[in-house]
Order: C-alpha cells, then sequence, then structure tokens
C-alpha cells in the first residue's frame, strides 16, 4: 500500500517502485500486453529505418506507445473489475467491453499512421 504521508523525493522514489511493480505484473498477466511490446521491439528500429526525419519517427514508434498506453490502462480496468467479482454483471461486462474498444481504436490509429507515412 502506498505510504500517503511520504513527501518529496521519496514519493517520487515510491512512485517508482509501485510503476516497476505495475510492469512486473501487466508482463506476467497480460499476454496482449508482450504481443504490442514485442511489436514494439521489432517496429522501433524499422521506423528508425524506413523514415527520413525525427518527426516520421516519433508519430511511428509513438503511436505504438499509444498502444502500449491504453493496453495497461485496460488491463488496470479488468483487474479491477476481477476485483469485484467473476460472476457476470452487465456493467462489468460493458466496461471490459469499452476498454476492450480502446485498444482496438489505438491499434487502429497506429496502423493509420504507419500506413500514411510509409505510404
Amino acid at each position: 500500500m502506498a505510504n500517503q504521508n511520504a513527501k518529496g523525493v521519496k514519493r517520487i522514489v515510491n512512485a517508482i517502485f509501485f510503476s516497476i511493480a505495475g510492469f512486473k505484473a501487466v508482463w506476467k498477466h497480460e499476454e496482449a500486453f508482450r504481443q504490442e511490446v514485442y511489436l514494439l521491439i521489432v517496429a522501433a528500429p524499422l521506423a528508425v529505418w524506413l523514415t527520413e526525419n525525427n518527426i516520421e519517427r516519433v508519430l511511428l514508434i509513438g503511436s505504438l506507445v499509444g498502444v502500449l498506453l491504453v493496453e495497461l490502462l485496460n488491463s488496470a480496468v479488468e483487474a479491477a473489475i476481477d476485483r469485484i467479482g467473476f460472476e457476470h454483471h452487465e456493467l462489468s461486462g460493458r466496461a471490459k467491453d469499452i476498454g476492450s474498444s480502446a485498444v482496438m481504436l489505438s491499434l487502429a490509429l497506429a496502423a493509420l499512421t504507419w500506413t500514411l507515412i510509409l505510404i
């Protein structure tokens, strides 16, 4: 549990450790996140090699980092919903579906970005 009284540098250090724990958890429990990291590992060098300027590189790599950001948020929503209970509930299903839609939209934006820049 976070130390609510931490201030200054101690708060920053705590935040770093909590973030690392979050990355470890999502890596362990979410295959989609691992697949998207592998995609980034392959695509980032391609972005550097295939583009002519830094703006294109940032757009290509940034669009994939955006996918990871949305996947992290979706995984957090799913974990919170699962913490409440595994029984079917309309609102739980809706929350998970909306999170999934956000991931899909971020993937579509990344694909569009790559297509438009590389064509």
